[in-house]
């Protein structure tokens, strides 16, 4: 698997997104018979296809052939899904729409789009890649890392200014112009001027958006698909995954072993990630049929668990599932048959367990549910920290590194090799 320095992680967001932003303009423009600067921000980047083009070079750079292909087609898809809703929401317009096209879901994605990802990955991962790190390489690199941080920070005021002026936030503007202070005057004429220049691009570049119906909240706790119920159903999930995961290896295996994620309690965070994305994913299709429900599940659980295996290998040099035995596995970091386990548990999810969970969350208290959250939430963060540190400690010890910090002390006291491995018995050191 080929791994990137941070720096070339950045060079590459910049050269896709700007190459993105080239593609979408002449494609815009040409249709439209005149400029449209597209993009989410002012300056010319496209960034769905630099955060796209980054997360496929890290996570499938290892395939090829046919499974590039599907794999780049899936990850790049739901990046289109996810900024499509994500648009909606912040901008409460939509940009683009598939409606009219054949084999489209609710306009945001559509089979023709799919397609053109896979081909656009592919190319990424096989030739592009090469060339973009060629000339980073070519270049001194104090010239490139300063160029990178220089457009890193003028991205992160363009993007700041451009969500404050979009959601709102531009009748403050007035409020400042009216104060009696020089300073807060030129800012809000500053901001005035950006905000109607914001506007004015956005109208030109996607001529064909409309404005979204705003959506009622309900009332009561964690109604609908609130943030309060997400993270519950996080807990829930993680909490169940491992309970099945447990009981599945004990009548296959014979034996009882930790499925854990974490060192404090039974969790499994890949099955409460799992959960709680499926139900943020798809909670608008819960109603649709079940071979809707499979397949999607099928293939975005396929896609989910490679990525998680990609990500523990990456940070913290283990392997904690191998399917290399098995048949109909990918590079042992998924199979078949468990990616339709992925499909049979979204169907099951939202026809059976869903309902019922659901309601009993809406039931609790208002000051009793926030109270129970946020202690939820601090309990597994800390869970997690103290987890990530015992690995990169028993990484550690596994190349022969000595203890030269108080907490790496403290990690060999308390997560030794023989803990450590009752909790993660499938841990693998990697190269």
């Amino acid at each position: 698997m080929m791994k990137f320095s941070g720096y070339e992680l950045l060079w590459l967001f910049f050269v896709y997104s700007f190459l993105g932003w080239i593609g979408e303009t002449v494609y815009a423009t040409i249709r439209q018979k005149k400029f449209a600067n597209r993009g989410l921000i002012n300056g010319p980047l496209c960034i769905i296809y630099g955060v796209g083009a980054v997360v496929i070079s890290v996570t499938i750079n290892e395939l090829n052939g046919i499974w590039l292909f599907i794999f780049s087609m899936i990850y790049l898809t739901v990046i289109e899904w996810i900024a499509g809703h994500l648009i909606e929401k912040v901008y409460k317009e939509r940009w683009w729409d598939y409606r009219e096209r054949k084999w489209n879901l609710d306009g945001y994605i559509c089979l023709f789009s799919s397609v053109l990802w896979g081909i656009l990955g592919f190319l990424v991962i096989k030739f592009g890649n090469g060339l973009a790190l060629l000339v980073f390489k070519l270049c001194p690199s104090f010239i490139i890392e300063l160029i990178i941080w220089i457009f890193a920070a003028v991205l992160v005021v363009d993007i700041l200014a451009s969500y404050m002026l979009v959601t709102g936030r531009k009748g403050r503007f007035d409020k400042l112009e009216r104060a009696n202070n020089a300073i807060a005057n030129a800012t809000a004429k500053l901001g005035k001027w950006i905000a109607l220049h914001v506007e004015k691009r956005i109208t030109k570049a996607y001529p064909q958006m409309e404005k979204s119906a705003g959506v009622e909240k309900e009332a009561g706790f964690a109604k609908g698909c609130s943030f309060y119920k997400i993270i519950l159903l996080f807990f829930i999930g993680a909490f169940l995954g491992d309970v099945t995961e447990t009981i599945f290896c004990r009548l296959t295996a014979g034996v009882w072993m930790s499925r854990s994620s974490v060192v404090w309690g039974p969790f499994s965070i890949v099955w409460g990630f799992a959960i709680a994305a499926v139900t943020l994913l798809l909670y608008k299709y819960k109603d649709r049929s079940d071979s809707f429900l499979f397949w999607t599940g099928t293939l975005l659980g396929g896609a989910y668990e490679y990525l998680c295996s990609v990500f523990t290998e990456i940070v913290f040099g283990k392997i904690f599932w191998d399917y290399s035995g098995m048949p109909f596995n990918l590079g042992g970091r998924i199979n078949l048959l468990y990616c339709f386990f992925w499909g049979i548990a979204a169907v099951a999810w939202f026809k059976k367990l869903y309902p019922k969970i659901s309601g009993l969350i809406e039931k609790i208290p208002h000051l009793a549910g926030k109270i129970i959250t946020w202690t939820l939430i601090i309990f597994m963060c800390c869970n997690i920290v103290v987890s990530c540190m015992a690995l990169i400690r028993y990484d550690e010890r596994g190349n022969d590194v000595k203890a030269d910090r108080a907490w790496k002390t403290y990690m060999d006291e308390h997560y030794g090799d023989e803990k450590m491995q009752l909790i993660y018995p499938n841990a693998k050191m990697t190269d």
